[in-house]
């Protein structure tokens, strides 16, 4: 995560974060699902409480759910009863390991000048022909929402001239309105992508 203040937001609000009421992105994750073969190999990046991570595993996907907060890490490995990964985006260090990396508003938290090598180690960590699933806060210009947490806020356009030169196949990116954990308006990106 790009700054103590959003760390800090996870790790001092773990519990009340993970337990929030949230409605599963069921249509995006049955997207994404009908991509890969069952019981792929799926990465999660940032799971947070978990409940993305169980809804792929209840659909026999074999499923690595990772997250940059040791306390949601917690909090997520009571919901889906198996280890989760401590680790940064940054860190991500595999190659050819996933048929599938679902990102659901997690990436949001990093840093624009991050964002292409952060980009490039997803690209490496899927096998040929895996699936990049990403949600973003749209915007124009990087900034900390009401709780301190930071947020490159993309464009469409932005995100797309990245992703077209780092060599990502049929890349689509869907906007959406919808709302987050502070409560406001937010309008949405949806990346979708192949290796």
């Amino acid at each position: 995560m790009p700054s103590d203040s959003t760390s800090a937001f996870y790790e001092e609000n773990a519990a009340t974060y993970a337990s929030r009421a949230r409605s599963l992105p069921k249509q995006q994750l049955d997207a994404f699902l009908a991509g890969i073969a069952p019981g792929g190999a799926i990465l999660e990046l940032g799971c947070g409480g978990g409940q993305d991570s169980a809804y792929m595993l209840s659909q026999g996907f074999d499923v690595t759910p990772t997250d940059g907060s040791a306390e949601l890490a917690r909090q997520a490995e009571v919901l889906i009863g198996r280890q989760v990964k401590v680790m940064l985006f940054q860190e991500l260090d595999a190659d050819r390991a996933f048929d599938g990396v679902w990102a659901h508003a997690s990436l949001l938290h990093v840093p624009r000048a991050g964002l292409p090598d952060v980009f490039a180690r997803i690209h490496r960590a899927l096998r040929t022909g895996g699936l990049l699933y990403a949600s973003f806060k749209a915007g124009e210009a990087e900034g900390h929402d009401g709780f301190g947490r930071y947020y490159n806020y993309p464009s469409g356009g932005w995100l797309s001239e990245l992703l077209t030169k780092d060599g990502w196949r049929n890349l689509a990116i869907e906007e959406s309105d919808g709302g987050g954990y502070d409560g406001k308006p937010t309008r949405w990106l949806t990346v979708s992508a192949e290796r």
